[in-house]
């Protein structure tokens, strides 16, 4: 009898198989916005809901909440907007993934001879092309509409909507990871309400000065409220941290891309490695 055995499908060396990965990656970007043209539905939900949030707490808590040091509230809130619909990849990603488990699409794309980190760098990459930028070009174009407007030119601007993207797709490997644990599509949207609370426990929407110490600790220290911060200070909107500020706060940006890289040096590896082993 002959054993045929199938040959290793792996380039030879980190450069082959670096390409192999980009490009089985690029396929699976490319599967994601498929998926986007046969249910519009959705893509189109994701984009509508940021340009509410706008209307919603601009207009409800604009009225009714005092800015630090004067100004206007609605350039107040829209780096906290921003920011809200950022951290909100980690369950939009995380039921998405989870439903391809539960479908058995993952199953079926670890059958293939495709690199094992395609995979997870494909949703990642899709849901920050689709839902990072498409998602921030409408709320952008909302907040210009009730007022909103960054003031320190167009290169500080372009600096806090790349910081907000780096941060999204660092993220979306957390999601990613949480879709591949949980398994189960029900399970994930039930995990969405309690995501909530961890963006409310923040500068997103209202100043940490009045808090608890305790819990105003919580809040300076939340990845939240060093994006918010990074980008008042970029776009030059108003709500400068009080002097004594937590380190987070004093220094935004930098906080911010330490958060993104602790998340992607974590999460990375972690997510290709449980990938790789649910397989077995």
């Amino acid at each position: 009898m002959t054993t045929i055995t199938m040959a290793d499908p792996a380039p030879a060396g980190r450069i082959g198989r670096a390409r192999w990965a980009l490009t089985d990656g690029l396929t699976l970007i490319g599967r994601e916005f498929g998926r986007i043209r046969r249910q519009p539905g959705e893509l189109i939900g994701a984009l509508i809901f940021p340009a509410i949030m706008v209307v919603l707490f601009g207009y409800v808590f604009g009225s009714a909440i005092q800015v630090p040091g004067g100004g206007d509230y609605r350039e107040y809130l829209m780096p906290g907007l921003f920011s809200m619909v950022t951290f909100s990849s980690v369950m939009v990603i995380t039921v998405k993934v989870a439903t391809d488990v539960s479908q058995g699409v993952m199953d079926r794309f670890r059958s293939m001879p495709m690199a094992r980190s395609a995979v997870p760098f494909g949703q990642t990459a899709a849901d920050t092309l689709l839902g990072g930028m498409l998602g921030l070009t409408i709320m952008s174009l909302a907040g210009l509409c009730v007022g909103w407007q960054p003031h320190r030119g167009w290169w500080p601007t372009v600096q806090a909507f790349l910081l907000l993207m780096l941060l999204r797709y660092a993220l979306a490997w957390l999601g990613c990871y949480f879709g591949m644990v949980v398994r189960n599509e029900q399970t994930a949207d039930q995990l969405v309400p309690l995501f909530l609370p961890f963006t409310m426990l923040s500068n997103a929407f209202v100043p940490t000065e009045g808090m608890p110490s305790w819990l105003r600790t919580l809040a300076d220290w939340n990845p939240v409220s060093a994006m918010t911060a990074a980008c008042r200070e970029l776009f030059g909107n108003p709500g400068a941290p009080a002097d004594g500020a937590s380190w987070p706060l004093a220094h935004p940006v930098a906080a911010t891309v330490m958060w993104s890289v602790v998340l992607l040096v974590v999460f990375v590896p972690l997510t290709v490695r449980t990938y790789q082993r649910k397989g077995r």
